[in-house]
C-alpha cells in the first residue's frame, strides 16, 4: 500500500463549535523514501522527523462509490428514471412498498454491473445473491434496502489512475487501487427537509433506483488520489455507458473511509465522511479530515469513529452520527429473489434463448475502447504530450471536437491542441459553457488554423478572428478577415518602411540593441505588430529589423 508520511505542521486552531471552522492546510504529502507498503512494519526512523523525535503520520484512504446505473427502469420495479422529475410521480407500488408487491430484476442493470466489473478487471461471480440489509428511514419505506452483502456480482478487480505530481506539478505518475466488489442495490428516496415550516418531505422518484456500489480497498493516502481515482472511474462509466455518473445529478455519490497512524502500527480509527458529489470537494474533504485527526491526536484527544459530512462552504467535516456502537443491519438472503445466475460461452445451454440470460462474454467482446487505451492511441496518431490527452478526455466533448478539427485542417495536430486546450477550453471555461454549447464550430476553428497555416494572416490576427467568432454571428473566418483587413502584408518594400519607422520613433531601444541587449528586439517587433494590428509575419519583421540594426 502506498502511503504518506505526514509530518507535524502548524495548524489553524479549530473551532469547536460544531467543526465549523475550516483548517487551512495543504494536501498531504509523500515521503519521498522508503517507497512501497508501510504495512511492512518499517517505521520512518530515518526521516527528519524522527530525527527531531517528531512521530510521522500514515494517512489512509478508502472509498465507497455509489453509481448510479443508466438504465430507463428501476432495478426492480418497471418505474421510469427521470432526474429532477416532479415529487412522487415516477413510483410504483413495489417503489412504495405496498403489501403483495414482488420485485422483478431488470436485466440492463445487471448487464451495466457486468460489463463495469469487466471494465475494473474484476472476476464475475456466475451465481451471486441478494440480501436484506434493514435500517429504518423515512425515505426507506420497505425499512430494508435489496444489496448484495454475501456474494457480489463482481469482486478482486482494480483501478488505474494517473496523477501530476512534484513541486511544480509537472511529473505524471500512474498508480492502482484494487477494487473489493462490485454489488447491485436499490437506492432510497429522498428527504426534503423544509426549515421554514419545520417539518420533512418525502420524496420516493429516486427510490428503487439501480445503483452499482464500488468498494475500493484503503490503499491511497491523500484527498488528491481519491480525487483522480473516482475522476478515472466517472470517465470509464460514461465510456461504457453504464452510468452517466454526472455528480452534481447525485448519479455518483462517494463515501470516504479516513484515518491515520503511525508507520508500523495498526490502522487508527477511521471516520466517514458521506456523500461527496464533486471530486475537489471530494479531495478537501480528506485533506481536511487528515490535518483534523493529526491535531486531535497530537493534543491528546481520540479520534471518534463517526460519520461526518463535508461542508463546502467552510471548507470543513461536521458530525453527523456516532458509529461507536456497531449498528446491526440484520442481514439476510432476500426470499423474493432466487440467485442471479450468469453465463459464459462455455456455460451456456444449449437452446437458450439469449434474451432470457446474461453472457459474460458476449459483453466483453463488446467494451469499448477505455480512457487508458483511448489516451495511448491520441499520443501516438497525433504526438501530442500525454497530459493533453487527459485533458481531451477529461472535457466532454473536446476529444471528438479536436479530431474533427484535425480532420479538417493542414495543421500539425501538435499545433492545433494548443489552440483547443489554451484559447477553446480557456473561454468555455470563461464563459462556463460545455463543448457542445461552444459558438466556434469545427468547422470554423478548422477554417481559422487552415488561414493561419497558408501564411494568409498572422497568429495575432488569428486570435482576433477567433475573438470575432465568439460572438456566433454565423461569420465565416475568411468573411471576418476581408471586413476587419485582417490580412498578411505582403509587401516586402512597405514592411522595410514600417520597420524603419517604428525604430526612428524608438531610438533608446535601438542604441539598447546596439549595444548586445538583444532582448529589446522583441519590444520592437512587437511594435511592428501593434502598428499593423497583427498583419505582418513575427519571423520576417525580425529579419527585417536584425538586417536594419547591422547597418
Amino acid at each position: 500500500m502506498a502511503a504518506s508520511i505526514l509530518r507535524r505542521s502548524l495548524l489553524t486552531p479549530r473551532c469547536r463549535a460544531g467543526d465549523v471552522a475550516a483548517l487551512h492546510s495543504g494536501p498531504s504529502r509523500r515521503r519521498a523514501q522508503a517507497p512501497g507498503p508501510i504495512a511492512s512494519g518499517r517505521r520512518a526512523a530515518n526521516s527528519p522527523a524522527g530525527e527531531r523525535g517528531v512521530a510521522p503520520w500514515v494517512a489512509v484512504v478508502g472509498l465507497e462509490i455509489h453509481a448510479q446505473i443508466s438504465s430507463n427502469s428501476k432495478l426492480f420495479s418497471g418505474s421510469q428514471v427521470q432526474f429532477a422529475a416532479p415529487p412522487n410521480s415516477l413510483v410504483s407500488f413495489f417503489d412504495a412498498s405496498l403489501p403483495g408487491t414482488l420485485p422483478a430484476l431488470n436485466r440492463r442493470c445487471v448487464e451495466a454491473a457486468v460489463m463495469t466489473g469487466l471494465a475494473l478487471n474484476c472476476s464475475i461471480n456466475k451465481k451471486s445473491l441478494f440480501d436484506r440489509k434493514h435500517y429504518f428511514y423515512a425515505d426507506l419505506p420497505a425499512g430494508y434496502q435489496i444489496t448484495q452483502q454475501r456474494l457480489p456480482v463482481a469482486v478482486n478487480g482494480s483501478l488505474s489512475y494517473s496523477l501530476c505530481v512534484g513541486r511544480k506539478k509537472n511529473q505524471m505518475v500512474t498508480r492502482t487501487v484494487r477494487i473489493k466488489q462490485i454489488q447491485l442495490e436499490q437506492d432510497s428516496g429522498k428527504s426534503l427537509h423544509d426549515d421554514i415550516r419545520s417539518q420533512t418531505l418525502i420524496d420516493l422518484n429516486r427510490a428503487g433506483v439501480g445503483l452499482m456500489e464500488v468498494v475500493m480497498e484503503p490503499e491511497m493516502s491523500s484527498g488528491e488520489e481519491a480525487a483522480a481515482a473516482v475522476r478515472e472511474l466517472q470517465l470509464i462509466l460514461q465510456t461504457l455507458g453504464s452510468s452517466q455518473a454526472i455528480m452534481a445529478e447525485g448519479q455518483l455519490r462517494v463515501d470516504a473511509n479516513v484515518s491515520v497512524h503511525h508507520p508500523g502500527e495498526a490502522y487508527g480509527v477511521r471516520t466517514e465522511v458521506k456523500n461527496i458529489n464533486s471530486a475537489r470537494f471530494l479531495a478537501r474533504a480528506i485533506d481536511y479530515e487528515i490535518q483534523r485527526q493529526i491535531k486531535e491526536l497530537e493534543n491528546g484527544g481520540t479520534v471518534m469513529n463517526e460519520t461526518r459530512a463535508f461542508d463546502f462552504k467552510l471548507g470543513c467535516t461536521i458530525p453527523m452520527r456516532d458509529k461507536e456502537g456497531k449498528q446491526d443491519y440484520r442481514f439476510m438472503p432476500e426470499p423474493n429473489l432466487p440467485p442471479l445466475i450468469l453465463y459464459d460461452t462455455k456455460s451456456l445451454p444449449a437452446n437458450t434463448n439469449h434474451q432470457q440470460v446474461v453472457n459474460i462474454d458476449w459483453i466483453r467482446e463488446r467494451l469499448p475502447d477505455l480512457p487508458s487505451v483511448r489516451r495511448v492511441k491520441l499520443v501516438e496518431q497525433y504526438g501530442i504530450l500525454p497530459e493533453h490527452s487527459f485533458t481531451l478526455l477529461n472535457e466532454d466533448g473536446l476529444m471528438e471536437f479536436f479530431e474533427s478539427v484535425v480532420r479538417q485542417t493542414q495543421m500539425n495536430p501538435k499545433k492545433v491542441i494548443g489552440w483547443i486546450l489554451n484559447d477553446m477550453l480557456g473561454y468555455l471555461k470563461q464563459h462556463n459553457l460545455k463543448v457542445k454549447e461552444s459558438p466556434v464550430s469545427s468547422l470554423f476553428l478548422a477554417d481559422l488554423l487552415n488561414l493561419l497555416e497558408r501564411g494568409t494572416i498572422s497568429s495575432s490576427a488569428a486570435k482576433q478572428v477567433l475573438e470575432e467568432l465568439w460572438k456566433g454571428e454565423g461569420k465565416t473566418p475568411l468573411q471576418i478577415v476581408k471586413e476587419k483587413k485582417l490580412e498578411l502584408i505582403q509587401d516586402q518594400q512597405e514592411l522595410e518602411q514600417i520597420c524603419q519607422a517604428v525604430m526612428e520613433g524608438h531610438q533608446e531601444e535601438v542604441m539598447e540593441i546596439k549595444k548586445g541587449n538583444q532582448k529589446v528586439l522583441n519590444k520592437l517587433i512587437g511594435l511592428v505588430q501593434r502598428t499593423t494590428r497583427g498583419r505582418v509575419d513575427p519571423v520576417l519583421v525580425k529579419q527585417i529589423l536584425e538586417k536594419r540594426l547591422s547597418q
